[in-house]
């Protein structure tokens, strides 16, 4: 049991167009890139951030807090920690490529 032919040959074709892209279209593909590369940079170091920045208080807490110290386990512990982690990084990754994508909207080709 294979792919059929067709289908083979259909995937591996699919990267070849059989229009010829202009060179704005270029210049978009290669902007819309590099909005989503910032995104990245910019959600990464959000994201350390945000793991150090709930960590400290998160251990600090298990050790002094009676409370903390008797319902927060090592997974509790992670979770807290993984999720501001997380939801640094898609929010900021999210708002660093819409606004580039608002820059590059306004950008005129020459």
């Amino acid at each position: 049991m294979g792919i059929p032919s067709e289908m083979r040959d259909l995937f591996a074709n699919r990267n070849k167009s059989l229009m010829i892209a202009s060179p704005i279209e270029d210049e978009k593909i290669l902007r819309s890139k590099q909005c989503t590369q910032e995104g990245v940079r910019a959600g990464a170091k959000a994201a350390a951030v945000a793991c150090v920045a709930t960590s400290i208080p998160t251990l600090v807490a298990v050790r002094k807090i009676p409370w903390a110290k008797a319902n927060l386990n090592y997974t509790a512990q992670a979770l807290i920690i993984s999720a501001a982690s997380i939801a640094a990084y898609f929010i900021t990754a999210d708002k660093t490529i819409l606004e580039c994508a608002r820059r590059n909207a306004h950008y005129k080709s020459p």
